[in-house]
């Protein structure tokens, strides 16, 4: 399992990386999963600000 926490972190600091977040590899290095995952969740909303599932809602349309 810890293998698996390990490759979802370097995931996420790739993904980062990618997007310019202003800190260094070794910043990131240093957060934790959790932290890893609230840094990428803002730059999802930075990039897409409907990408919060809470500002979408669906509803059903009845056909007539």
């Amino acid at each position: 399992m810890k293998k698996g926490v390990e490759e979802r972190r370097k995931a996420l600091i790739y993904k980062l990386m990618i997007h310019t977040v202003n800190k260094s590899v070794e910043q990131l290095m240093k957060l934790t999963l959790k932290e890893l995952e609230i840094e990428y969740k803002k730059v999802q909303n930075d990039c897409h600000p409907h990408s919060d599932a809470g500002s979408i809602q669906w509803i059903n349309a009845k056909r007539h």
